[in-house]
C-alpha cells in the first residue's frame, strides 16, 4: 500500500477549525487568514473526496467522517508535540573516557563516581581500566590518570 501525502497545514487548518467549530477561531490560533483555513479544509475534502464540516447558518458542525478524524489527528498531533518537547528539553550527552590503572579505579575512583554522576548528570563517563601503559589517542581517551614517571 502506498502512503498518499495530505498536506500537514491542510491537516493542522481541519483539527484547529474542528475543535473550535469556527474557521475564524482556527485562523486566530494558528495565525492565518479566515480564507487560508477554508482553502486548506477545501482542499483536504477534495483529496480524501468527503465533506468534514457541514455549513450551515448555526456555523459548522462535523459530518460522521470529520468526527472520525479528528480524534486521530488530535492523539498523532499530541504524540509529535510530546516527541518534539522530548527532544527540546533533552540536555546534550557529552561522553567523557578516561583510562585509569585497575588499583586507582577501585581504590580511589570508583567510590566517588555516584557523586559525581549527581553533579553531572549530563555525562556519560567511561572508565577502562590498563597496567600503567596505555597509548590514549589509540584508546579514544580524553584523559589517562597514570602511577610513576
Amino acid at each position: 500500500m502506498t502512503r498518499s501525502y495530505i498536506p500537514l497545514n491542510s491537516l493542522r487548518a481541519f483539527e484547529a477549525a474542528a475543535r473550535h467549530l469556527s474557521f475564524t477561531r482556527a485562523a486566530i490560533e494558528l495565525n492565518v487568514t479566515h480564507s487560508a483555513i477554508s482553502q486548506h479544509v477545501k482542499s483536504l475534502e477534495q483529496q480524501l473526496n468527503c465533506q468534514l464540516f457541514v455549513r450551515g447558518s448555526r456555523g459548522l458542525m462535523l459530518t460522521t467522517e470529520g468526527e472520525s478524524l479528528l480524534p486521530v489527528l488530535n492523539d498523532s498531533f499530541d504524540r509529535m508535540a510530546g516527541m518534539l518537547d522530548r527532544f527540546a528539553t533533552k540536555q546534550t550527552q557529552e561522553k567523557l573516557k578516561i583510562g585509569v590503572v585497575g588499583t586507582f579505579a577501585v581504590g580511589c575512583l570508583f567510590p566517588l563516581l555516584g557523586d559525581f554522576k549527581r553533579s553531572y548528570p549530563h555525562i556519560d563517563l567511561h572508565i577502562s581500566t590498563h597496567n600503567n601503559r596505555v597509548d590514549p589517542a589509540a584508546e579514544g581517551l580524553d584523559y589517562t590518570i597514570r602511577y610513576g614517571g
